[in-house]
């Protein structure tokens, strides 16, 4: 074991990089940073398993930081395991550097997940820890034995997805989850005990954590926390660590710089940076130096960790020559790769709610693809998420050998604990609950879109024709919102979010096809509530793998294009044929997802949507969803306000969605 004077100035070294990285980059949170330094060089020099030479080793223990405003402690450490070199951690901040002001998730570079909004960091961990218990079930403890790690905040804890997310790990007795809480009781501009008075422990307690209270900053009690916390069954751990905001921290004057709003989220400056590097042994002329003692301290680690990793590759070895079969489903779920499915086995039934035909699919896909996980936020028999279930079981908490996970009503939770699967690999989590409430999910959407995730998202209730419900419960503005979304680029210049709105059954199991087979991006896959009759007899469902294709109506000479997604293709259907008897020639255009239609070459998009023929869109939602295809040829029916409670059939007529109002507002265009 080392010396606690070695562990100590490793501490102090951490504290001296990440506040030189936030003095130099004049940006950043040097307080939490000294604050954790501590146990972040326990967990890293003594605890944490992975191999330096295989960061992405799927039986690797995983860290998962929540306060992203840390980074300068995470680069820090990951700098004493030889991550990052003396040079990056000075670009703190800079453009291009590979240490950005909250970590973006690089497994190379030991950083499991992009932190974003507080709170969602340490529920990524919670999926993550799910992900594990799922794939020990399948393929053996063998090769899933490890521990996920993660840090949270005041903030963090505050966050109202921590309730979710405590509630979720202790009900499934989440053993290989521990949880560092620093607690130093300093918040970026208020004290702790301003804003709240709960007892933290306790809450946890409730939930059925073991907690752990301790000095934050003792070596010998974060060991021995650590050790308890691996050692306990059935429940994960919260260590508690009393902590100190800005630790070590000195004013100008010499005097204590430490729990002090000041020090979260600014550079310490002047003469306070100068004198606090000093006394924690640096210079401040060259403070970007590991010191010799803390070098040999991560070389032995190193060294440790080359012998773990070697025997723990034996045993998997020996593992997979017992066990060939599983072996292969090991390499082949962790490659991230689309699985193989019967698509043209799944039989759909005519004229079905798109959300039928998806539980139609789920179907097929529970008994087809072993590694995927589906969740509900309490609404499987709704979202019809149930079609997955039935072939199958929930999670419980000495049962993971199903593959339904039960989320209770939390959406967000339920989404970030997806995307922590998702980031652990070797599973395909899918979520589901109503189209609104992807209002609740946003956040989290972002997330997975930001990291390149794909994680499936299920929305059903795509419109107003919830009806009685109401305009709470009646989607409008919702696909607009996530279509900004579609149009937005990820860093390999793919659009971020793949959206698809099939507009009837069999379009439903292409458009599932898509989100199956996209493994760089998210998907949301929105859904009707109320059943849709089938496009024309005929029509070539595989061009829907376009975004957009022509339904019905020839290549001759025509006077209108109609176009929409969803339900509306077939109101536009009903129209077309009020117009068609009245000699109106036209085409009728399914969009099940802009953005692949504008990823498309531009001749295909000109054949399908030419410039300067007359267009009429029909959208449930807000006109922006086709104006951008409309554009200045043509009109587009939406809505421009919320909804109103009544049954849906009433709510068309109202509201103007039937073959008959397409027919009056094109002919109304054509005079024009």
């Amino acid at each position: 074991m080392n010396n606690i004077q070695t562990m100590n100035h490793a501490a102090d070294n951490i504290r001296i990089l990440a506040a030189s990285m936030v003095e130099k980059a004049k940006s950043g949170h040097p307080g939490g940073a000294m604050g954790g330094a501590d146990f972040i060089n326990v967990l890293f020099s003594e605890y944490l398993v992975y191999d330096p030479k295989n960061p992405t080793w799927e039986g690797r223990d995983r860290f998962f930081l929540d306060p992203g405003h840390m980074a300068p402690m995470l680069y820090s450490v990951l700098a004493l395991t030889g991550k990052f070199t003396m040079d990056e951690l000075a670009q703190l901040r800079q453009w291009g550097s590979p240490t950005p002001g909250h970590p973006e998730v690089n497994v190379a570079r030991g950083i499991e997940n992009t932190s974003g909004p507080l709170g969602q960091g340490h529920t990524f961990a919670v999926g993550a820890a799910i992900a594990e218990k799922f794939l020990a079930a399948r393929l053996g403890r063998e090769v899933m034995k490890h521990t996920i790690y993660a840090y949270i905040s005041d903030g963090g804890v505050e966050e109202e997805i921590s309730q979710g997310a405590g509630r979720i790990a202790g009900h499934l007795g989440l053993d290989n989850l521990v949880m560092f809480y620093d607690s130093n009781d300093i918040q970026l501009s208020t004290a702790c005990d301003e804003v709240t008075s709960e007892d933290v422990a306790a809450k946890y307690e409730a939930w059925g954590w073991h907690v752990i209270t301790i000095n934050g900053h003792d070596v010998a009690q974060i060991r021995a926390a650590l050790d308890e916390a691996k050692a306990t069954e059935g429940k994960p751990t919260l260590i508690i660590g009393k902590c100190i905001m800005g630790k070590g921290a000195l004013k100008a004057d010499g005097s204590s710089y430490e729990r002090n709003c000041a020090t979260h989220g600014a550079p310490l400056g002047g003469d306070a940076y100068v004198n606090t590097v000093r006394a924690l042994g640096g210079n401040p002329e060259n403070p970007f130096v590991i010191f010799d003692d803390v070098k040999e301290l991560y070389a032995r680690r190193a060294a440790e960790l080359e012998k773990i990793c070697a025997a723990r590759q034996a045993e998997k070895a020996a593992w997979a020559a017992a066990n060939p079969d599983k072996a292969v489903k090991l390499a082949e779920w962790f490659a991230g790769k689309a699985p193989a499915v019967d698509w043209a086995g799944i039989q759909q039934k005519a004229d079905a709610a798109t959300r039928g035909a998806s539980a139609t699919v789920l179907g097929a896909l529970a008994e087809q693809v072993e590694n995927m996980i589906c969740a509900s936020a309490d609404l499987s028999n709704s979202d019809k998420t149930d079609g997955f279930l039935k072939k199958t079981h929930a999670f419980t908490r000495d049962d993971f050998s199903g593959a339904f996970f039960q989320a209770g009503v939390a959406e967000l939770t339920m989404a970030c604990c997806c995307i922590g699967m998702a980031l652990h690999g070797g599973v395909i989590p899918a979520c589901g609950t109503f189209f609104v409430f992807s209002d609740y999910m946003k956040p989290a959407v972002r997330m997975a879109a930001l990291m390149e995730l794909p994680v499936k998202f299920i929305w059903t209730h795509d419109a107003f024709r919830v009806g009685e419900d109401g305009p709470t419960h009646e989607p409008v503005e919702q696909e607009a919102q996530i279509r900004l979304m579609e149009k937005l680029k990820n860093h390999h210049g793919k659009n971020s979010v793949l959206v698809v709105r099939p507009a009837d059954a069999e379009e439903t199991t292409v458009c599932w096809r898509m989100a199956m087979e996209n493994v760089d991006t998210p998907t949301a896959l929105i859904f009707s509530r109320q059943n849709i009759e089938m496009l024309p007899e005929g029509n070539d469902y595989s061009q829907a793998t376009k975004g957009a294709y022509v339904v019905a109506g020839s290549d001759e000479d025509y006077d209108v294009i109609l176009l929409a997604s969803g339900s509306e293709v077939s109101t536009l259907e009903a129209g077309a044929k009020l117009l068609r008897e009245d000699g109106v020639k036209l085409r009728v255009v399914s969009v099940p997802s802009e953005g692949l239609f504008r990823s498309q070459p531009k001749e295909y998009q000109q054949s399908v949507l030419p410039c300067g023929k007359k267009k009429f869109g029909l959208t449930a939602g807000l006109p922006v969803n086709l104006e951008g295809l409309v554009g200045a040829d043509g009109t587009v029916w939406g809505l421009e306000s919320f909804g109103f409670s009544a049954p849906y059939k009433v709510l068309d007529e109202k509201l103007g969605f039937t073959g008959q109002n397409v027919y009056n507002q094109v002919k109304k265009m054509l005079k024009k």
